[in-house]
């Protein structure tokens, strides 16, 4: 059994896992715990680590199953077949969502013109501007040193900076 990748509909991840686990489809869509503010109160909330994703265990014969679920859009599909997903990176998603602390846990994506402070590696502490990001890479453009390097996303922190 492979590990397919489902695009959902908007804010129907957690309903679209609920039926899929209801039918019988091994469904993980992992969720990040955080405290919501509101007016009058705060709350825990459970919020979808990736928007409009959710990951489904099952035989190739049985992915048109997952269509009888309302919500689910479609299989993401990478160079003309459907994505799949390794049971040990899905082992290590699992495992990364239970040993750090949620609150500590953001993703963003990366923008052409972005400016990003990388915070591993041998340019550690140096900021750069994202010339093209694709995918696990980015095309940075290093003012200071005026070089132009390639950066596998899954081996270096990077940090977002807010424009001032």
């Amino acid at each position: 059994m492979k590990w397919y990748v489902l695009y959902t509909k908007s804010r129907c991840e957690k309903a679209v896992a609920d039926k899929l686990r209801l039918s019988g489809i091994e469904v993980y869509c992992p969720l990040l715990k955080r405290k919501k503010y509101w007016s009058d109160r705060c709350k825990w909330v459970e919020e979808p680590l990736f928007r409009s994703y959710c990951f489904v265990s099952l035989e190739e014969k049985d992915k048109d199953l997952v269509f009888s679920v309302p919500g689910v859009v479609r299989y993401v599909y990478h160079c003309g077949q459907p994505a799949t997903i390794r049971e040990k990176e899905m082992n290590l998603l699992k495992n990364w969502l239970m040993e750090y602390d949620h609150d500590s846990i953001e993703t963003t994506n990366l923008n052409v013109n972005d400016q990003i402070r990388i915070r591993s590696g041998a340019l550690i502490d140096k900021e750069a501007q994202v010339l093209e990001s694709k995918g696990n890479y980015a095309l940075l453009l290093l003012k200071d040193l005026g070089l132009q390097v390639r950066v596998d996303l899954r081996k270096n922190v990077i940090e977002k900076l807010i424009a001032s």
